[in-house]
């Protein structure tokens, strides 16, 4: 049997059966149903919409290393910097300067280039990322440069502090262990007399930052740069307003905390025995000899024959005036003077618009070579640039000339030969004279090149010279003198003196002088004998000893035996270690004083330690630094090791903390490990 097909109708086909139940509807039902499909269309986007923004992270990774990567953070504009494999956050940077809420894509113009990242903000500014040659093994250095595309765009990127601690950048006045504590407005990162402007930056000063995360950010001396501190909360770098400058600076993961520059110290500044800074008569030469004399016999009485007696200045210019001329008679009767001490005497590359000597360099038209001077306009002439040194007004000596600066380091030669001094200290070497009234400074001495090169030069009279700033000098053989501290116990004072010591020799100066033991400015306690015991008490551990106001003057009688206890524990402990360690330092580049996370570097509670410190790897020193005070909590770091306490010879696990460690005044806490 077959099966007959199944007729089919071959007419129009028939409208269905819904579209003709639409027909029929009444106008209510119709616009139901269109506000279904209208509502059904508005779900079905923002679905999409959301099922985007879940699938696409906050986060996006715009540059990888083999050990770390950059990510871009959408919600605040924020470049990232994370560990890999595991992604832990090393650093946070908010980027100021553009619209954060346009985020660049994942792919840019540098998309051929593994090893870059490039992005422009339309009218604004280009960022570009790039891997960069590392300086040593098993680093990574990333470059960071951003380029304004209009006139008035300031760059601007801050560095967070959560989670971080930062060291490093400007000395400042009441110096502070980590910075994080610190408050800056936005000032040019130069080095700067704090004695003069207490609220800028201080003479020792390097673009370097290191963060507990053990990241590093640079920044090239040639960067027009501003810094400011926001405590406890970033720190930001950025341009100067309106110049169009770019901002460029590097990020080294991982870091170790030591500079990367390697010192090449040849000849190591010595000074085994305290300095006694004069502060006699100093109204002739006479009156200047008498008083250098007297106070010899006082130590040689008080048994502190040994030392460096310090002239000043202006008693320097004194004796000089009447010396000029040397001759063997001249030279004993100046050794005579402080025998059997040394002498150090002071000058400075400043000269007041009323000596004989800028006068003479006026009349013979020497001036605009000896002296700095202003950029003439053209068809005119230069005119010195004159500026404020301790209330005169003066002109300051031009680096960028041989002549002069060949004429300067003569001059200095010749008068530590007259005066029979073994050590001569420069004071006045910080400062950007052209940036301070706002006048256009010739490209050698932009930031901190005045004090560069004016260094370089001072280093070549040999390792008895002492300056009073460094900036990219660390590897020259020059004692640095530390800026004067109040006589109290604040953080201008006594609390800011281990902060500065840490600060200082992470920077990569290790052999400083301190302030004088006491304290050189007058603060709320003057002749506080208590003061003077605990400052002698850490002055014992670091470079050299410095005394303004002699323990006789006052304190007690056990005070002054204290001190001669003192000079010699220096003697025969400390130098030595200083010793051993500057070899370390020359050929690793570890600073010598080295603050508590050194040895705990895991550990959050060592990175915020500021009142000890360590000599090495093998001394602890805890000092006391609050008045009225005879104990205190110390932190012994580096777990796993062990720690011989002077005082009672206990012996103590490291990585732990002592609680309630009694010390009386005539103790200061020191562990050997």
């Amino acid at each position: 049997d077959r099966t007959m097909p199944l007729s089919r109708h071959t007419g129009q086909i028939p409208e269905s059966t819904w579209t003709l139940g639409f027909r029929e509807m009444t106008e209510p039902w119709k616009g139901a149903v269109g506000c279904l499909g209208v509502a059904v269309f508005f779900a079905m986007t923002i679905g999409i919409i959301s099922w985007q923004a879940l699938e696409q992270s906050p986060e996006e990774w715009v540059l990888r290393g083999r050990a770390a990567g950059m990510l871009w953070e959408r919600g605040r504009g924020a470049l990232l910097l994370r560990a890999l494999p595991a992604g832990r956050p090393v650093l946070a940077i908010a980027v100021g300067s553009v619209p954060a809420t346009e985020p660049p894509p994942p792919r840019d113009r540098c998309w051929h280039d593994g090893g870059q990242f490039c992005y422009s903000w339309e009218e604004d500014a280009e960022l570009r990322l790039s891997l960069e040659p590392p300086a040593a093994p098993g680093t990574e250095c990333y470059g960071v440069r951003w380029t304004p595309l209009r006139p008035d765009v300031t760059l601007k990127d801050c560095f967070s502090m959560a989670n971080v601690s930062w060291y490093g950048g400007p000395s400042m006045r009441a110096q502070r262990w980590p910075l994080n504590s610190a408050e800056s407005p936005a000032q040019p990162l130069v080095s700067g007399d704090l004695s003069t402007n207490p609220a800028g930056f201080g003479p020792v000063l390097e673009r370097y930052f290191l963060g507990s995360t053990g990241v590093t950010v640079t920044v090239a001396p040639e960067v027009s740069l501003l810094l400011s501190l926001e405590s406890h909360r970033q720190f930001c770098l950025e341009t100067p307003a309106g110049r169009a400058e770019p901002l460029h600076y590097q990020l080294w993961n991982p870091s170790k905390p030591a500079r990367s520059l390697k010192c090449i110290l040849k000849d190591f500044p010595s000074c085994r025995s305290p300095i006694w800074r004069y502060h006699g008569p100093e109204g002739s030469a006479a009156k200047i000899k008498r008083g250098l004399r007297s106070l010899v016999r006082r130590l040689k009485r008080h048994r502190l024959q040994e030392g460096v007696v310090a002239l000043g200045e202006r008693g320097t210019a004194v004796l000089a005036a009447t010396d000029l001329v040397p001759s063997e008679r001249r030279k004993r009767q100046a050794l005579a003077l402080v025998e059997p001490l040394e002498l150090s005497i002071t000058l400075s590359p400043y000269t007041g618009v009323t000596s004989p000597l800028f006068l003479r360099s006026l009349r013979g038209g020497e001036a605009a070579g000896c002296w700095l001077s202003r950029q003439p306009r053209p068809g005119g002439s230069s005119i010195p640039l004159l500026t404020t040194w301790k209330g005169q007004l003066c002109a300051r000596l031009n680096v960028t000339s041989e002549a002069a600066l060949g004429w300067y380091l003569a001059r200095a030669r010749r008068l530590r030969q007259v005066l029979g001094a073994t050590y001569v200290a420069f004071e006045g070497v910080e400062g950007n004279s052209f940036l301070e009234q706002d006048v256009p400074a010739p490209a050698e001495l932009a930031g901190d090149g005045y004090t560069e090169v004016l260094a370089a030069a001072l280093a070549t009279l040999g390792n008895g010279t002492i300056i009073s700033a460094g900036s990219r000098s660390s590897h020259l053989p020059l004692f640095i003198q530390m800026s004067p501290l109040r006589s109290d116990w604040s953080h201008a004072g006594l609390k800011g003196l281990i902060p500065s010591v840490l600060h200082y020799s992470l920077l990569g100066y290790n052999f400083f002088i301190p302030d004088a033991v006491g304290g050189s400015m007058a603060g709320a306690t003057p002749g506080d004998a208590e003061l003077f015991v605990r400052w002698l008490q850490i002055v014992t551990f670091l470079p050299v000893m410095a005394f303004g106001t002699p323990p006789w003057l006052c304190c007690d009688a056990w005070v002054l035996n204290l001190t001669r206890q003192c000079i010699q524990r220096h003697q025969d402990f400390v130098v030595p270690l200083l010793l051993k360690y500057s070899e370390e330092w020359q050929s690793l580049g570890y600073p010598i004083f080295r603050p508590a996370w050194w040895l705990s570097p895991t550990d959050p509670a060592a990175f915020t330690i500021e009142d000890e410190f360590l000599i090495g790897d093998e001394v602890l020193v805890a000092p006391i630094t609050e008045k009225g005070q005879t104990w205190r909590d110390i932190y012994l770091p580096g777990e796993g090791h062990l720690w011989l306490d002077t005082n009672s010879a206990r012996v103590f696990d490291g990585g732990t903390m002592l609680r309630n460690y009694s010390a009386s005044l005539a103790e200061v806490p020191v562990f050997v490990k």
